[in-house]
């Protein structure tokens, strides 16, 4: 990778490790000539790619693939809610539980039995995030990316 290539350095050294990742691994991420980036998404009509979600954040719950992704958005849609990302958490009798993380707007105030409501009208009940925790802001990596290790160990 040539000097200047990426601006903030941050970025250009994840983008090596990526590099030296698959380079050591090359044999897990590339199958029959196809890059495993583990992304999930679809092409629409036009040909036009879409990512959704990514496949190492699948929930299994109940047996049933849940992507943290539609949960994300029906959060993302009550008033007040600035930042939202929902993890699993390890259940013993049905895998895996959604645990939702929230910031809120600046000046907004959050009820969560309210939030909860506004989502079982909109989700189905095993997609209903069991804990819902509020913080003051969502953490970040150098490209802007919700760090959903960090969450995981809250």
């Amino acid at each position: 990778m040539a000097e200047g290539y990426c601006v903030k350095c941050k970025a250009k050294k994840e983008i090596i490790d990526a590099v030296e990742e698959l380079m050591k691994n090359g044999r897990k991420a590339i199958r029959n000539g196809w890059l495993l980036t583990g992304d999930v998404g679809y092409r629409d009509n036009d040909g036009y790619f879409f990512i959704t979600d990514r496949k190492k954040d699948m929930l299994l719950i109940n047996g049933i693939n849940v992507y943290p992704r539609e949960i994300e958005e029906v959060i993302y849609q009550f008033p007040g809610v600035k930042e939202a990302a929902v993890i699993g958490r390890a259940d013993p009798r049905k895998g895996e539980q959604p645990i939702a993380f929230v910031a809120l707007s600046e000046g907004a105030a959050l009820e969560e039995k309210a939030l909860l409501q506004f989502i079982r009208g909109k989700l189905a009940d095993y997609k209903v995030p069991r804990q819902i925790t509020i913080l003051a802001a969502l953490p970040r990596n150098a490209t802007g990316k919700i760090l959903k290790t960090a969450l995981r160990a809250l």
